[in-house]
């Protein structure tokens, strides 16, 4: 078992299939080391994560939301790359966060998918970061892209 695979199995997280590209897009696309995933929308497994922060969702749930985002950019990662041991940097994280216009919790909704990446990855996964409140598509509580450096 790689190395990363037994840290997500440590923190009880099994990837999904990835995920089914909703138009003329792909998962992920892989330019010399660099990778970057389409975004990934709040779902895992059956639990969907739809709605506005500051109208539907608490705190809590966009963050819940945002972590959901996070492990399918992580099985989008895995179209392109074999394993994620070859991940060396997550470079940057971005984050939309479906919020009423007067809520100004986006980045700390966004704690959830950032926390996660270090929680996995350790050091490396240390990241810039953009979250940005917006009406995500087919209200989906978030969505979130990632911009990884990998190995051969």
């Amino acid at each position: 078992m790689s190395r990363i695979a037994a840290r997500l199995l440590e923190l009880g997280v099994a990837l999904p299939p990835s995920p089914e590209s909703l138009a003329n897009y792909i998962p992920a696309v892989r330019s010399r080391s660099l990778v970057t995933t389409a975004g990934q929308v709040s779902v895992q497994g059956d639990r969907v994560w739809k709605g506005k922060l500051g109208a539907d969702l608490t705190l809590n749930q966009a963050i819940a939301a945002t972590r959901a985002s996070a492990i399918n950019c992580l099985s989008a990662l895995l179209t392109v790359i074999d394993s994620l041991d070859q991940v060396t940097q997550i470079v940057a994280v971005h984050g939309l966060v479906n919020s009423t216009p007067e809520n100004g919790d986006q980045a700390t909704a966004m704690n959830g998918a950032s926390d996660f990446l270090v929680d996995v990855f350790g050091e490396s996964g240390r990241h810039a970061r953009t979250a940005v409140g917006v009406a995500v598509p087919h209200n989906f509580a978030s969505s979130v892209y990632i911009l990884a450096e990998v190995s051969d």
